[in-house]
């Protein structure tokens, strides 16, 4: 069934280009989508069909947009080896590797943390994420290693989601960020949302962010590098990367945040999920999962203290 979207442009808009306008209200869609949307004659203007993506739009038009009915693809089980921290009939705690991607989508359909959870668990998903996200509750990126919880069945799914919504669930990360970091402790409060120049990235700066909080600790410092530890109050896209990226200390090895020079050789950011807790759905108990520190990260911290002549931990 196809969906129909209403909206009405508000002040700040005015003169914006038709097809950027609909990928910024829209942001799971690009501009291409759109622009083929418009040849397809399913955008119109206070009720009159426009075609032109280049169109300028004025403040308080009417835009209806006519989705086409989404299609399904069967996602196949895959035998993926998976490190299982935990699992029990409601939950699967999983140590994600890097390089993986956690669920299906362009480019990587048969390779993904669903793939090898469809094999693992069967039919023990929540469904509540839809065919292409079973038991996917909460996502980390595909270069970020660490702990994950995936739902068994839709009671978890609702139990765990409305915790993540209540910023209930304890979640840190520890990183390696470029350059030494001053403060000893902080917070980084802003907005953030999809970067209106690259689709690819988010940003602080974009039109209709939403609310991100990523409180920091310094571990470590060498110098050219600090080693630090995350503390997630909300979980935006790529929230760690963008908020580090943004005081001037990026995630070392990010290939869309961080320096092109990357003297670490760090394959993708230097970010690990550590710690994931939360209230358990069935015995209402807390619960809090681990996922050691990949090697990669170890083997560039103490790469990091031979040559800063360290040995314990410099707070």
């Amino acid at each position: 069934m196809n969906v129909t979207l209403t909206f009405m442009v508000s002040p700040e808009y005015e003169g914006e280009r038709l097809d950027k306008y609909l990928s910024l209200i829209y942001p799971e869609k690009s501009r291409s989508f759109f622009q083929n949307i418009l040849k397809e004659k399913a955008v119109s203007i206070n009720g009159e069909t426009v075609t032109k993506a280049g169109l300028r739009i004025r403040e308080e038009d009417c835009i209806s947009v006519t989705l086409p009915e989404a299609k399904q693809t069967e996602i196949q089980p895959v035998d993926i080896p998976l490190e299982i921290l935990y699992e029990d009939e409601d939950v699967i705690l999983v140590n994600k590797p890097k390089h993986m991607v956690v669920h299906p989508a362009p480019g990587h359909f048969d390779d993904t943390l669903v793939n090898a959870l469809l094999y693992h668990c069967k039919d023990s998903l929540s469904g509540i994420g839809g065919e292409i996200r079973p038991g996917i509750v909460h996502r980390i990126d595909r270069d970020t290693t660490g702990v994950l919880v995936v739902c068994k069945n839709d009671h978890s799914h609702q139990h765990i989601a409305s915790q993540i919504k209540e910023h209930s669930v304890k979640r840190e990360y520890f990183g390696i960020v470029c350059g030494n970091v001053k403060e000893d402790k902080g917070t980084i409060h802003t907005t953030i949302g999809r970067d209106e120049k690259d689709r690819k990235k988010m940003s602080v700066r974009a039109k209709n962010g939403r609310d991100a909080i990523t409180h920091y600790e310094v571990l470590e410092r060498f110098g050219e590098y600090t080693y630090a530890k995350f503390i997630l109050e909300t979980g935006r896209t790529h929230q760690i990367r963008v908020h580090m990226a943004s005081i001037g200390h990026p995630l070392a090895g990010d290939p869309l945040y961080g320096p092109k020079k990357n003297p670490l050789h760090f394959d993708g950011q230097a970010l690990h999920a550590a710690t994931l807790g939360f209230i358990h759905p069935t015995t209402k108990v807390y619960m809090e999962f681990q996922a050691p520190i990949p090697k990669e990260m170890e083997d560039a911290l103490q790469k990091l203290r031979r040559k800063s002549g360290q040995s314990t931990i410099d707070r």
